[in-house]
């Protein structure tokens, strides 16, 4: 893997000299602008909480919309539910391959590109069969029987860190809760120190801000800032080769030990890496204070949900359905394709709006409501669709479910008490902070 300090094409301007080349006016009505201009991609629509009716709007009018010129290049966007599943189910035309363009928006093919440190193939960035055999060799982690050992844990450290709150002030719920609940299981699952877990998180996050100026002045210092991931694993990597290690107890000693995986390149080895702290990170945790948001704008659920306990499972479902943390996935055209009546071509970048399709009122009724007895919230797509489904689903679902079953025996009410800040990405809908007062 390439230390190189050059910058691939694409990446040469600054941070903040991309964001004034792009800028928008998050506030304008979506419905004002020329359809053809519309971009729900843009940064800023996510980080103002404004994107929900840009995706409305492309529902109604035009659920395939192509977006000629964007600072990610061109794009189609996919805004219904079953277009969106019937595209993941056909990943024999739209590719998730890295060289191919990967899982990303601005992620185009890599043929002849010399991309260095900036190339981390991952198993979730790969088609069948390399995607198969490497998804299996990290899904014994998940379980029901591993699933079953981690429950204790869980309810333990929840009620810790419910325990130790403020009552009767204001707080930010993401750092105390949701950050802190998630950080103590992803040290779990990497069998690396607790002490630890804020290094996990702080590169969780740095992936996401990689192109956030307040964070970083140019991409290639945010990927720096990533190679201390790859330093601090390969340690750890090279440790446990040494000592011959078989236990099979953590996501190291899995990738270590699979046939598929045990001899990856040193970026691939940080790409899979990324990915499963990514992945244990952001669902959860975005999940996690989004139901605190979602039960505050919608109280009478949190009433019901106290009246009838045996609808916290399915809430649970209807908070990931209702946040929905992954705002999209993407996928490469590897050929031509008609959908709806638009010709797709080959190469073109199809963008999978989880975002939208879980809003999508053709599948869900009164899709902008949040609902704990919506009958159908399991079929959310936040999890994604087909081959490529999140392998650690189940655990995100357990977390959320014990979280919640605590919560509910301490506190009468958490109140939102200042406003929400969300993440800088198209790519993960995040809440950075969350301000909330608790009653007992």
């Amino acid at each position: 893997m390439s230390t190189t300090n050059e910058l691939p094409p694409g990446l040469t301007e600054t941070n903040r000299d991309r964001e004034m080349a792009w800028s928008i006016d998050v506030q304008a009505d979506p419905y004002a602008i020329d359809l053809e201009l519309l971009n729900p991609a843009h940064n800023e629509l996510f980080r103002s909480n404004n994107v929900l009716p840009y995706f409305a709007r492309l529902r109604a009018e035009e659920p395939i919309h192509y977006c000629a010129n964007s600072q990610f290049g061109p794009y189609w966007s996919i805004t219904k539910f079953d277009d969106i599943k019937s595209i993941e189910q056909n990943h024999q035309v739209f590719s998730s391959d890295i060289d191919n363009g990967g899982i990303r928006i601005g992620g185009r093919p890599t043929e002849g590109m010399d991309l260095g440190l900036f190339h981390l193939p991952m198993f979730i960035m790969q088609d069948p069969p390399k995607h198969s055999n490497q998804r299996k060799v990290i899904a014994p982690m998940f379980t029901p029987g591993r699933l079953a050992e981690f429950e204790h844990i869980i309810r333990a450290r929840a009620g810790q860190i419910l325990d130790k709150l403020p009552r009767g002030e204001s707080f930010n719920w993401v750092r105390e809760v949701s950050v802190e609940l998630t950080g103590r299981m992803l040290a779990t699952l990497f069998g690396v120190p607790q002490d630890d877990r804020q290094l996990l998180i702080h590169w969780s996050d740095t992936v996401e801000r990689i192109t956030d100026s307040d964070y970083f002045a140019t991409p290639e210092e945010g990927f720096k800032e990533l190679w201390k991931c790859f330093e601090y694993f390969d340690a750890i990597r090279r440790e446990r080769t040494e000592k011959k290690s078989t236990s099979t107890s953590d996501l190291i000693s899995f990738l270590l030990q699979g046939d598929a995986t045990k001899d990856m390149p040193p970026n691939e080895f940080l790409g899979n890496i990324l990915l499963l702290i990514v992945a244990g990170n952001d669902t959860t945790r975005n999940s996690i204070s989004g139901g605190i948001l979602a039960c505050n704008q919608f109280p009478d659920q949190l009433i019901r949900v106290r009246e009838k306990p045996s609808l916290l499972t399915n809430m649970v479902a209807e908070v990931i359905r209702w946040q929905t943390p992954v705002a999209h996935m993407s996928r490469t055209a590897m050929q031509d394709v008609e959908i709806r009546g638009k010709t797709i071509r080959k190469w073109d970048k199809v963008v999978l709006w989880y975002a939208s399709g879980n809003r999508d009122e053709e599948h869900f009724e009164d899709a902008d409501r949040f609902q704990i007895e919506r009958e159908n919230a399991r079929t959310h797509l936040a999890f994604g669709y087909g081959i490529h489904r999140c392998v650690g689903s189940r655990l995100a679902e357990m977390q959320l479910q014990i979280l919640w079953e605590e919560i509910l025996k301490r506190f009468s009410r958490i109140e939102v008490t200042g406003q929400p800040q969300y993440l800088n990405s198209n790519f993960i809908r995040g809440i950075t902070d969350l301000p909330v007062t608790l009653y007992e």
